[in-house]
Protein backbone atom coordinates (compact mmCIF):
# COMPACT_ATOMS: atom_id res chain seq x y z
CA UNK A 1 0.00 0.00 0.00
CA UNK A 2 2.72 2.61 0.81
CA UNK A 3 4.24 2.07 -2.65
CA UNK A 4 0.84 2.56 -4.29
CA UNK A 5 0.35 5.83 -2.39
CA UNK A 6 3.82 6.94 -3.49
CA UNK A 7 2.90 6.17 -7.10
CA UNK A 8 -0.17 8.37 -6.67
CA UNK A 9 2.12 11.28 -5.73
CA UNK A 10 4.22 10.78 -8.89
CA UNK A 11 7.54 11.97 -7.43
CA UNK A 12 9.26 11.65 -10.82
CA UNK A 13 7.10 14.59 -11.94
CA UNK A 14 8.78 16.82 -9.35
CA UNK A 15 11.51 17.46 -11.91
CA UNK A 16 9.06 19.95 -13.47
CA UNK A 17 9.46 22.10 -10.38
CA UNK A 18 12.98 22.85 -11.53
CA UNK A 19 11.34 25.82 -13.23
CA UNK A 20 11.11 27.42 -9.78
CA UNK A 21 14.92 27.78 -9.81
CA UNK A 22 15.11 29.61 -13.15
CA UNK A 23 14.99 33.04 -11.53
CA UNK A 24 17.66 32.10 -9.00
CA UNK A 25 19.93 30.73 -11.74
CA UNK A 26 19.72 33.86 -13.89
CA UNK A 27 19.91 36.45 -11.13
CA UNK A 28 22.73 37.96 -9.12
CA UNK A 29 21.80 37.17 -5.53
CA UNK A 30 25.37 36.86 -4.29
CA UNK A 31 25.57 35.18 -0.87
CA UNK A 32 21.95 35.78 0.07
CA UNK A 33 21.30 32.35 1.56
CA UNK A 34 17.98 33.45 3.02
CA UNK A 35 16.72 34.16 -0.48
CA UNK A 36 18.03 30.83 -1.72
CA UNK A 37 16.25 29.14 1.17
CA UNK A 38 13.01 30.85 0.19
CA UNK A 39 13.34 29.55 -3.36
CA UNK A 40 13.99 26.05 -2.03
CA UNK A 41 10.88 26.27 0.17
CA UNK A 42 8.87 27.44 -2.85
CA UNK A 43 10.10 24.46 -4.89
CA UNK A 44 9.25 22.05 -2.07
CA UNK A 45 5.82 23.63 -1.78
CA UNK A 46 5.23 23.08 -5.50
CA UNK A 47 6.35 19.45 -5.21
CA UNK A 48 3.68 18.76 -2.61
CA UNK A 49 0.99 20.91 -4.23
CA UNK A 50 1.56 19.25 -7.61
CA UNK A 51 1.22 15.84 -5.94
CA UNK A 52 -2.05 17.05 -4.45
CA UNK A 53 -3.22 17.97 -7.95
CA UNK A 54 -2.16 14.60 -9.40
CA UNK A 55 -4.13 12.76 -6.72
CA UNK A 56 -7.24 14.88 -7.33
CA UNK A 57 -6.97 14.49 -11.10
CA UNK A 58 -6.64 10.73 -10.77
CA UNK A 59 -9.85 10.66 -8.74
CA UNK A 60 -11.67 12.60 -11.47
CA UNK A 61 -10.17 10.58 -14.33
CA UNK A 62 -10.19 7.10 -12.78
CA UNK A 63 -12.99 5.75 -14.98
CA UNK A 64 -11.44 7.06 -18.21
CA UNK A 65 -7.99 5.88 -17.12
CA UNK A 66 -9.27 2.30 -16.93
CA UNK A 67 -9.68 2.38 -20.74
CA UNK A 68 -6.13 3.64 -21.33
CA UNK A 69 -3.43 1.02 -22.03
CA UNK A 70 -0.94 2.64 -19.61
CA UNK A 71 -3.02 4.78 -17.26
CA UNK A 72 -5.15 1.80 -16.23
CA UNK A 73 -2.18 0.73 -14.10
CA UNK A 74 -2.45 3.85 -11.94
CA UNK A 75 -3.38 3.17 -8.30
CA UNK A 76 -6.94 4.55 -8.49
CA UNK A 77 -7.74 3.11 -11.91
CA UNK A 78 -6.46 -0.32 -10.86
CA UNK A 79 -8.31 -0.20 -7.54
CA UNK A 80 -5.24 -0.55 -5.29
CA UNK A 81 -5.99 2.85 -3.69
CA UNK A 82 -9.50 4.01 -2.72
CA UNK A 83 -10.92 7.43 -3.49
CA UNK A 84 -11.07 8.17 0.23
CA UNK A 85 -7.36 7.49 0.61
CA UNK A 86 -6.61 9.62 -2.43
CA UNK A 87 -8.62 12.57 -1.08
CA UNK A 88 -6.92 12.29 2.31
CA UNK A 89 -3.49 12.22 0.69
CA UNK A 90 -4.37 15.19 -1.53
CA UNK A 91 -5.50 17.27 1.45
CA UNK A 92 -2.35 16.38 3.39
CA UNK A 93 -0.05 17.26 0.50
CA UNK A 94 -1.94 20.44 -0.35
CA UNK A 95 -1.89 21.65 3.26
CA UNK A 96 1.80 20.87 3.72
CA UNK A 97 2.67 22.46 0.38
CA UNK A 98 0.79 25.62 1.25
CA UNK A 99 2.56 25.77 4.64
CA UNK A 100 5.95 25.52 2.93
CA UNK A 101 4.95 28.20 0.46
CA UNK A 102 3.81 30.50 3.26
CA UNK A 103 7.18 29.95 4.97
CA UNK A 104 8.82 31.25 1.79
CA UNK A 105 6.50 34.26 1.47
CA UNK A 106 2.85 35.22 1.35
CA UNK A 107 3.22 35.74 -2.42
CA UNK A 108 4.43 32.16 -2.92
CA UNK A 109 1.47 30.87 -0.92
CA UNK A 110 -0.88 32.91 -3.13
CA UNK A 111 0.78 31.53 -6.27
CA UNK A 112 0.35 27.98 -4.95
CA UNK A 113 -3.36 28.62 -4.39
CA UNK A 114 -3.58 30.02 -7.93
CA UNK A 115 -1.86 26.87 -9.21
CA UNK A 116 -4.38 24.68 -7.38
CA UNK A 117 -7.34 26.70 -8.70
CA UNK A 118 -5.92 26.58 -12.25
CA UNK A 119 -5.60 22.81 -12.16
CA UNK A 120 -9.05 22.29 -10.67
CA UNK A 121 -10.53 24.40 -13.47
CA UNK A 122 -8.43 22.49 -16.02
CA UNK A 123 -9.61 19.12 -14.68
CA UNK A 124 -13.21 20.27 -14.47
CA UNK A 125 -13.48 20.84 -18.22
CA UNK A 126 -11.07 23.47 -19.58
CA UNK A 127 -8.75 20.66 -20.67
CA UNK A 128 -11.27 19.88 -23.41
CA UNK A 129 -10.95 23.28 -25.13
CA UNK A 130 -8.52 23.05 -28.02
CA UNK A 131 -5.36 25.23 -27.76
CA UNK A 132 -6.54 26.72 -24.46
CA UNK A 133 -5.74 23.34 -22.88
CA UNK A 134 -2.07 23.70 -23.80
CA UNK A 135 -1.88 27.32 -22.66
CA UNK A 136 -3.27 26.26 -19.29
CA UNK A 137 -0.52 23.62 -19.02
CA UNK A 138 1.99 26.37 -19.83
CA UNK A 139 0.38 28.62 -17.22
CA UNK A 140 1.10 26.01 -14.57
CA UNK A 141 4.79 26.12 -15.48
CA UNK A 142 4.81 29.91 -15.56
CA UNK A 143 3.38 29.99 -12.03
CA UNK A 144 6.42 27.97 -10.98
CA UNK A 145 8.70 30.57 -12.53
CA UNK A 146 6.72 33.38 -10.87
CA UNK A 147 7.06 31.68 -7.49
CA UNK A 148 10.84 31.60 -7.87
CA UNK A 149 11.04 35.20 -9.05
CA UNK A 150 8.35 37.69 -8.05
CA UNK A 151 7.28 35.39 -5.22
CA UNK A 152 10.63 35.91 -3.47
CA UNK A 153 11.37 39.43 -4.76
CA UNK A 154 13.63 38.46 -7.68
CA UNK A 155 12.89 40.62 -10.73
CA UNK A 156 13.06 38.38 -13.84
CA UNK A 157 14.06 39.38 -17.34
CA UNK A 158 11.06 39.70 -19.64
CA UNK A 159 13.02 37.89 -22.35
CA UNK A 160 13.50 35.02 -19.92
CA UNK A 161 9.79 34.94 -19.08
CA UNK A 162 8.96 34.89 -22.78
CA UNK A 163 11.43 32.05 -23.33
CA UNK A 164 9.86 30.12 -20.45
CA UNK A 165 6.37 30.63 -21.84
CA UNK A 166 7.32 29.46 -25.32
CA UNK A 167 9.21 26.44 -23.98
CA UNK A 168 6.26 25.31 -21.89
CA UNK A 169 3.85 25.85 -24.80
CA UNK A 170 6.19 23.71 -26.90
CA UNK A 171 6.16 20.96 -24.27
CA UNK A 172 2.36 21.16 -24.09
CA UNK A 173 1.88 20.70 -27.83
CA UNK A 174 4.49 17.91 -27.84
CA UNK A 175 2.50 16.16 -25.09
CA UNK A 176 -0.71 16.42 -27.12
CA UNK A 177 1.03 15.04 -30.20
CA UNK A 178 2.31 12.06 -28.23
CA UNK A 179 -1.18 11.42 -26.83
CA UNK A 180 -2.69 11.72 -30.29
CA UNK A 181 -0.27 9.23 -31.81
CA UNK A 182 -0.88 6.84 -28.92
CA UNK A 183 -4.55 6.89 -30.01
CA UNK A 184 -3.68 5.86 -33.61
CA UNK A 185 -3.29 9.42 -34.80
CA UNK A 186 -6.93 10.47 -34.75
CA UNK A 187 -7.95 10.54 -31.09
CA UNK A 188 -10.10 7.44 -31.48
CA UNK A 189 -8.66 5.23 -28.76
CA UNK A 190 -8.13 8.08 -26.32
CA UNK A 191 -11.26 10.10 -26.93
CA UNK A 192 -12.96 8.77 -23.83
CA UNK A 193 -10.26 10.18 -21.60
CA UNK A 194 -8.99 13.11 -23.74
CA UNK A 195 -11.83 14.49 -25.84
CA UNK A 196 -9.75 17.42 -27.08
CA UNK A 197 -7.69 15.02 -29.21
CA UNK A 198 -10.53 15.04 -31.74
CA UNK A 199 -9.62 18.67 -32.53
CA UNK A 200 -5.92 18.06 -33.18
CA UNK A 201 -4.07 16.49 -36.09
CA UNK A 202 -0.38 15.49 -36.26
CA UNK A 203 0.28 18.14 -38.93
CA UNK A 204 -1.36 20.88 -36.87
CA UNK A 205 0.60 19.93 -33.76
CA UNK A 206 3.86 19.70 -35.72
CA UNK A 207 3.28 23.26 -36.94
CA UNK A 208 2.54 24.55 -33.46
CA UNK A 209 5.59 22.77 -32.06
CA UNK A 210 7.79 24.27 -34.78
CA UNK A 211 6.51 27.79 -34.15
CA UNK A 212 6.95 27.57 -30.38
CA UNK A 213 10.40 25.92 -30.69
CA UNK A 214 11.51 28.71 -33.03
CA UNK A 215 10.23 31.22 -30.49
CA UNK A 216 12.28 29.55 -27.75
CA UNK A 217 15.44 29.78 -29.87
CA UNK A 218 14.90 33.44 -30.77
CA UNK A 219 13.93 34.58 -27.25
CA UNK A 220 16.79 32.68 -25.60
CA UNK A 221 19.25 34.10 -28.12
CA UNK A 222 18.01 37.65 -27.59
CA UNK A 223 18.17 37.18 -23.81
CA UNK A 224 21.75 35.94 -24.09
CA UNK A 225 22.95 39.00 -26.03
CA UNK A 226 20.76 41.56 -24.26
CA UNK A 227 22.80 44.48 -22.82
CA UNK A 228 20.97 44.02 -19.51
CA UNK A 229 21.97 40.34 -19.37
CA UNK A 230 25.59 41.12 -20.25
CA UNK A 231 25.70 43.82 -17.55
CA UNK A 232 24.06 41.60 -14.93
CA UNK A 233 26.31 38.58 -15.45
CA UNK A 234 29.39 40.52 -16.58
CA UNK A 235 29.84 38.29 -19.62
CA UNK A 236 28.79 38.34 -23.26
CA UNK A 237 29.45 34.61 -23.70
CA UNK A 238 26.09 33.22 -22.59
CA UNK A 239 25.19 32.91 -26.28
CA UNK A 240 27.62 29.97 -26.42
CA UNK A 241 25.09 27.89 -24.49
CA UNK A 242 22.68 28.12 -27.44
CA UNK A 243 23.92 24.88 -29.10
CA UNK A 244 22.82 22.94 -26.00
CA UNK A 245 19.36 24.50 -26.25
CA UNK A 246 19.15 23.63 -29.94
CA UNK A 247 20.26 20.05 -29.38
CA UNK A 248 17.81 19.62 -26.50
CA UNK A 249 14.88 20.89 -28.56
CA UNK A 250 15.76 18.78 -31.60
CA UNK A 251 16.31 15.68 -29.46
CA UNK A 252 12.94 16.18 -27.77
CA UNK A 253 11.20 16.51 -31.15
CA UNK A 254 12.94 13.31 -32.25
CA UNK A 255 11.70 11.50 -29.13
CA UNK A 256 8.14 12.74 -29.67
CA UNK A 257 8.20 11.33 -33.20
CA UNK A 258 9.46 8.06 -31.74
CA UNK A 259 6.31 7.78 -29.61
CA UNK A 260 7.71 9.61 -26.60
CA UNK A 261 6.72 12.90 -24.95
CA UNK A 262 3.37 11.89 -23.48
CA UNK A 263 5.02 12.26 -20.07
CA UNK A 264 7.58 15.12 -20.40
CA UNK A 265 9.23 14.37 -17.06
CA UNK A 266 9.74 10.70 -17.91
CA UNK A 267 10.92 11.60 -21.43
CA UNK A 268 13.65 13.74 -19.87
CA UNK A 269 14.63 11.33 -17.11
CA UNK A 270 14.67 8.21 -19.30
CA UNK A 271 16.76 9.57 -22.17
CA UNK A 272 20.54 9.71 -21.70
CA UNK A 273 20.96 12.34 -24.43
CA UNK A 274 18.51 14.70 -22.74
CA UNK A 275 20.10 14.20 -19.32
CA UNK A 276 23.59 14.88 -20.68
CA UNK A 277 22.63 17.97 -22.67
CA UNK A 278 20.70 19.47 -19.74
CA UNK A 279 23.65 18.79 -17.43
CA UNK A 280 26.07 20.36 -19.91
CA UNK A 281 23.84 23.39 -20.42
CA UNK A 282 23.49 23.89 -16.67
CA UNK A 283 27.19 23.36 -15.99
CA UNK A 284 28.39 25.72 -18.73
CA UNK A 285 25.79 28.33 -17.78
CA UNK A 286 26.86 28.27 -14.13
CA UNK A 287 30.52 28.47 -15.16
CA UNK A 288 29.87 31.51 -17.36
CA UNK A 289 27.68 33.54 -15.02
CA UNK A 290 29.07 32.72 -11.56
Amino acid sequence: MPMELLKLLRPHQWVKNGFVFVGLLFSDVGDDWKLRGSVLLAAAGFCLMSSCVYALNDVLDRNADRAHPLKRKRPLASGTVSTGQAYALAVACGTAGLALGAAASANVAAILLAYLALNLAYGAGLKNIVILDVFLIAAGFMLRIFAGTWGVNIVPSYWLLLCGLLLTVFLGFAKRRAELMASDGNGSDGAGQRAVLYDYTPALLDTMMAISAAGVIVSYSLYSVSPDTIALHRTDKLIYTLPFVLYGLFRYIFLVHRRGGEDPAWTLLSDAHMLVVVALWLGVTLWLIR
